[in-house]
Order: C-alpha cells, then sequence, then structure tokens
C-alpha cells in the first residue's frame, strides 16, 4: 500500500483531483444505504490512506467512530482549527474528550488540508483519507462532509455503526458528554442525538433593527406576556452529533422528530466564528479551568 504523504506533491494533487471525481460519481449514482443496488467505486480504495487501519474485506464487527471536520480554509479566523487555544491546538481538545470518552473505535479527522492532518496524528487521531475539495468549501454542509467519510470506511473494510459528528472548535465538549449522547442514542429508536441548550432570554420577545434604525417585535403578540409564562426554547449546541450511519448515508435531517436533545448548561456552550468570539470563549474556558474543571 502506497500512502499519500508519500507520494510527490505532483501525484498528490493528481490523486486528489481523481478521487473527488469518482466520489461526485459516487454521490450521484447512489441509492439508499442499505440497498442492495447500492453501487461500490472500485477505485475508492485502502490505497488513499494517509494513516489507519482499514483493510480491504469487509469485518464484521460493528465500529463506534468519531469524526471531526477540520477544513483548512477558515475566513473569518484564518486557520482556525489548529490555532492556539489556551495552550493547544483548537482541534485538540475535540480529539482529546473523544478519546477520554471511551466511546469510539476510531477517531477520524476529515481534513483537506495537510498541516492539519500532521497536527490531528500529533494528538492521536487518524486521518485516513484527504477530503475532496469539492466538500471543503464554504457551502458544504455536515452531513455530506460525515456521509463522505463513513462511505470511505464501510468501502475500506469497516463496518460502521454509530458516528458522532465532534466539530472540531468545540473546545467545551466533556467526555460525558459525549457518553450520554451515545447512551441516548443507541437506547432509542432514533436517528440521532445532539448537543442543545436553552436560550437566555426568551425568543418570543426578539426584536429586529429595520433599515430605518428602529426597532420592532418579531412577534408583537407577545409584548405583555411575563416571561415566565412563555414556553422556553433552545438551540444546537454546535459541539457534537451522534447518529446511525444510515441516517447519514441516508441524508436524514439533524433537527426533526427523529432527533433526541442532549442538554448542556448554557455556560458551556460558545460559538467561535469571530476573533470576539475566540476571546470572550478564552476568557470563560480558563475562569473555569481556574474553578476546578467544566464540568
Amino acid at each position: 500500500m502506497q500512502f499519500v504523504s508519500q507520494l510527490p506533491k505532483k501525484r498528490t494533487n493528481e490523486w486528489i483531483v481523481h478521487h473527488s471525481y469518482l466520489f461526485g460519481l459516487f454521490l450521484k449514482n447512489r441509492k439508499p444505504y442499505g440497498s442492495s443496488q447500492n453501487p461500490h467505486v472500485s477505485n475508492f480504495n485502502g490505497d488513499a490512506a494517509i494513516s489507519g487501519h482499514c483493510w480491504l474485506g469487509k469485518s464484521n464487527l460493528l465500529m463506534n467512530v468519531a469524526i471531526i471536520p477540520a477544513r483548512g480554509g477558515s475566513k473569518r479566523i484564518p486557520r482556525k482549527n489548529i490555532k492556539n487555544f489556551c495552550g493547544k491546538p483548537m482541534l485538540a481538545w475535540s480529539i482529546e474528550a473523544a478519546r477520554l470518552s471511551n466511546c469510539f473505535d476510531r477517531i477520524i479527522v476529515s481534513t483537506d488540508d495537510m498541516e492539519i492532518a500532521d497536527i490531528a496524528r500529533s494528538y492521536g487521531a487518524e486521518v485516513p483519507f484527504v477530503r475532496p475539495p469539492c466538500l471543503a468549501d464554504d457551502h458544504t454542509g455536515t452531513i455530506p462532509v460525515i456521509a463522505h467519510a463513513i462511505d470511505w470506511l464501510n468501502l475500506n473494510g469497516c463496518n460502521v455503526d454509530f458516528t458522532c459528528c465532534i466539530y472540531a472548535t468545540a473546545p467545551f465538549v466533556q467526555a460525558d458528554d459525549l457518553k450520554r449522547g451515545f447512551d441516548l442514542l443507541k437506547h432509542s429508536d432514533l436517528d440521532y442525538a445532539f448537543s442543545v441548550t436553552s436560550y437566555a432570554f426568551p425568543i418570543q420577545r426578539a426584536i429586529r433593527i429595520t433599515n430605518g434604525n428602529r426597532v420592532e417585535m418579531f412577534n408583537s403578540e407577545y409584548f405583555n406576556f411575563r416571561s415566565q409564562d412563555l414556553e422556553e426554547a433552545f438551540h444546537d449546541a454546535g459541539q457534537f452529533y451522534w447518529g446511525r450511519a444510515a441516517a447519514w448515508l441516508n441524508g436524514k435531517p439533524l433537527f426533526s422528530k427523529d432527533a433526541a436533545p442532549v442538554h448542556l448548561p448554557r455556560h458551556r456552550v460558545q460559538d467561535i466564528d469571530t476573533s470576539e468570539d475566540w476571546e470572550r470563549a478564552e476568557w470563560l474556558f480558563k475562569a473555569m479551568l481556574s474553578i476546578g474543571g467544566l464540568s
């Protein structure tokens, strides 16, 4: 087997282009997961591996896999996925939480970037393929990226059962929360279980700023309601998403009646999309560590 990391740069680029084309054909022609007509792409095989231990020939052993998407082209915070966050590359916190949870047979990082791949491996993750460019742009959603990784693993001898997508920019993710999510999903007939937290303020009383720099309510009928009389609302915490392999592969929506919430306290949830978000997250992270942990 010849690994991509051992190939000359020209061969590496040729491999990426070739396999991006193959995977595009695969997605275009594939049948829903579980169908006997689901075609296999014969060239999409273990020769693509950068690291890892998939083998040719299907295993009967069902596997739980963590998949951490970490592309190289972040715009608002350049190199966000490997930027130093409280002493470690951001990506390292997600890898370590996955390892500590003991939920996973394999921890995979899906990336199009060789530097990210090297850092991921240094913290104990595998990078058994290069993510195709068509799945590494600004518009590709999470589900196609996870489906691509599961497809690759299944085509290279693994038998993926449960998969957890863990975001690379989730330093507050905790091993115990990953365990709770897995227990919730495996003891149900649902497709997904993912992290949520509550809004700090009633969404029914939200306001918008108009073009004339004036204020108006989205739902003015709630103006005279007391906050405690309004239904509590929740949002995606942006940390992790457990799902059955078939649900990911069939593109089933995450936000549906076939998903269960894994509740997190608000103080352990922080989007990190801007420089201001990053600074706030570091302050919060350091404060929680100083008083004995993130629990």
